[in-house]
């Protein structure tokens, strides 16, 4: 069987199923999946979302966001302050 054979047979209840156990990796049952499963099943995953989800609903979409006419990115030399709290149970 080919890939698009395949696809066309996969449902949206499929999809989300595959979906599910690459996130966990795990089968339903609990089983984990081997690193050529979860491989095959992120395949068909991403390539059953690229023919019917938009982009924004797609596994790995980063939102970039859009300008407005005139606006302008931060300047290199404005680092981004982050801080890092731990909790240390106290």
């Amino acid at each position: 069987m080919d890939v698009e054979s395949i696809l066309q047979m996969m449902t949206p209840e499929v999809h989300e199923g595959l979906r599910a156990a690459v996130e966990i990796g795990r089968w339903p049952d609990g089983t984990r999946l081997s690193v050529e499963q979860r491989e095959l099943c992120m395949q068909a995953v991403i390539a059953w979302e690229a023919r019917h989800l938009p982009p924004e609903d797609r596994v790995g979409h980063i939102d970039r966001g859009s300008k407005a006419v005139g606006d302008v990115c931060a300047s290199p030399s404005e680092p981004e302050v982050i801080r890092i709290i731990r909790d240390r149970g106290h």
